[in-house]
């Protein structure tokens, strides 16, 4: 199938890369062109030119704000002729933002698929992401296809809102225990037990878990390049407070593991792999 693809970020390229391993053939657009290079697609200037390629357009952003700039403006791809067209938007977005992109597409005539995904670089590239879908049942089944390119596991959430609430959840557990494993090496190592060790131990002890299992080998080599970044995780976790307070529900640890990933920016290595919270942890040289 002719894909549209926007946002080749760490994910969307992977995302990109598995669509075009899978025999779809793409039109892209990209704010920086240059992150094209090296796939075999069809670069466009601009968003509408995508929608206006093909019926059906995945967009993998950063934020909320990203995917309205996307959407809107005399380029975007609701600005194009996008009825009868399908948007499937990988992004995590703000709860209350998707709700508003779920009926601008409407209103255009298009069909909106809320899909975030839970996975980072290396499962995207291997077609191992987990689907976390919300929209009319009717679009989700006219897309599992395409989500089976890229999705070991789907999740049909239904009601527009849904499937985002869950990848913030999702995303508490998965900052929390990368933020606990951090510090778990960090007092291991000062207590004098080698890293190497430290990690082999915690892989079959209290430590055992998908996040240990991903971010083993980084630890280990201080390899931080980014599959996930900290930037992207305290936005999740920023936009999951904001459902906290909507709901009215404490959130304990998340507001703790949340400023953790704060201090990044403050040390100036937000866009590392999250995995790299675990330096806030080492112990200083006297």
């Amino acid at each position: 199938m002719h894909l549209g693809f926007i946002g080749l970020g760490h994910l969307g390229r992977a995302v990109a890369g598995r669509l075009l391993e899978c025999g779809h053939t793409l039109s892209v657009y990209n704010r920086t062109p240059q992150r094209a290079e090296g796939l075999a697609v069809d670069l466009c200037d601009h968003p509408r030119d995508v929608i206006e390629k093909c019926d059906v357009v995945l967009l993998c952003l950063f934020d909320s704000t990203a995917v309205n700039a996307v959407l809107s403006g005399e380029n975007g791809l609701l600005g194009a002729s996008a009825s009868g067209k399908t948007v499937i938007d990988l992004t995590t977005n703000h709860f209350d933002a998707v709700a508003g992109f779920h009926e601008r597409c409407r209103l255009a005539g298009a069909a909106y698929l809320e899909c975030p995904v839970l996975g980072s670089v290396v499962p995207a590239a291997n077609g191992a992401l987990t689907v976390l879908a919300s929209g009319e049942e009717e679009v989700f089944e006219r897309s599992r296809s395409i989500l089976e390119s890229i999705g070991a596991h789907l999740f049909y959430l239904r009601k527009p809102g849904r499937a985002t609430k869950m990848k913030l959840v999702n995303n508490l557990a998965l900052g929390g225990i990368m933020a606990v494993l951090a510090e778990t090496v960090g007092i291991g190592e000062a207590a004098g037990i080698e890293r190497e060790t430290l990690l082999e131990i915690l892989a079959v002890g209290g430590g055992k878990s998908l996040v240990l299992d991903a971010k083993r080998q980084k630890l280990l080599d201080d390899d931080y390049t980014p599959h996930f970044s900290n930037a992207l995780i305290y936005k999740d976790l920023h936009c999951l407070q904001d459902l906290a307070y909507g709901l009215e529900q404490p959130l304990y640890t998340a507001a703790m593991v949340k400023e953790l990933y704060a201090r990044t920016f403050a040390e100036g290595f937000e866009g590392e792999d999250f995995a790299s919270v675990a330096k806030l942890f080492r112990k200083r040289e006297q």
